[in-house]
């Protein structure tokens, strides 16, 4: 089993790294469809595996000036940071109420397949659709506080959300995108984790496994960064496609698992 979760996350941040996902989309979904853990212990493995990988990407990017945009990206980084406390609050609340974690399993899934395909639509369609530049710093908090809370929940660091928000209200094309989302992802996924440690809310694990998932995440992130230098945008964009129809396929097949 720890091999599997290695190589795992291993793949995801190495993917996450060139689309800008943070692997946590591809992380979470497969490891619930092995059915080898709990659903809040993946969900708390994947948010530090994505973490370690977005911390890595971040460091790689801001070596290439222009990549970052801080101006844009600060606020709505600020805006992740409580709304991953937000988000990871609402999970804990779920967690109580549902009482039974295969229904919270099947939430996290039917959430996410409903936005992957909402930016799988969006990504095939782009062309057709008109951006804008949202300017207005509270405007940009805002923005930051919806997509921290909704990765957080779904214990996936951001995902294809943060691309598509920053397709749309920023213009920003692939590249410069997967870079920012990084950069969001990793004031989310730690705002996140701290509250789960201060909290005292850390569910049952194999530290081992952590172990293996934190390093795989650093390994991935570097290997995807490097990747996503020399890849043209055309390559990553079609990546990120066929990236997000396999997250469909295995998003509806949990659906399936956690319901029947």
């Amino acid at each position: 089993m720890e091999i599997l979760y290695f190589l795992v996350s291993l793949l995801a941040s190495a993917i996450g790294g060139i689309c800008g996902v943070g692997g946590g989309v591809i992380i979470k979904p497969v490891l619930d469809a092995t059915g080898t853990m709990s659903v809040s212990g993946i969900s708390f493995l994947s948010g530090c595996t994505v973490l370690s990988m977005s911390i890595i990407s971040v460091l790689r990017n801001s070596k290439n000036r222009g990549m970052i945009d801080v101006k844009t990206s600060t606020p709505l980084a600020v805006g992740s940071v409580f709304g991953g406390l937000v988000g990871k609050s609402v999970f804990d609340m779920l967690k109580t109420l549902l009482q039974n974690e295969n229904h919270l399993g099947a939430v996290q899934a039917s959430l996410l397949l409903v936005i992957t395909v909402g930016t799988l639509l969006y990504s095939v369609f782009s062309a057709k659709i008109h951006t804008h530049h949202v300017n207005s710093m509270v405007g940009c908090v805002l923005i930051g506080l919806g997509l921290g809370t909704v990765s957080s929940f779904l214990g996936i660091g951001g995902g294809p959300i943060n691309l598509t928000v920053l397709f749309f209200f920023f213009s920003m094309d692939i590249k410069k995108a997967a870079a920012n989302s990084l950069y969001i992802i990793m004031f989310s996924q730690l705002s996140s984790f701290l509250q789960t440690l201060l909290s005292g809310t850390v569910p049952q694990i194999s530290l081992l496994i952590l172990a293996l998932m934190v390093v795989a995440g650093v390994a991935g992130g570097m290997i995807g960064g490097r990747l996503n230098q020399k890849l043209s945008e055309k390559t990553v964009d079609h990546l990120f496609i066929s990236f997000m129809a396999v997250i469909i396929a295995i998003n509806i097949f949990n659906i399936i698992k956690f319901t029947v």
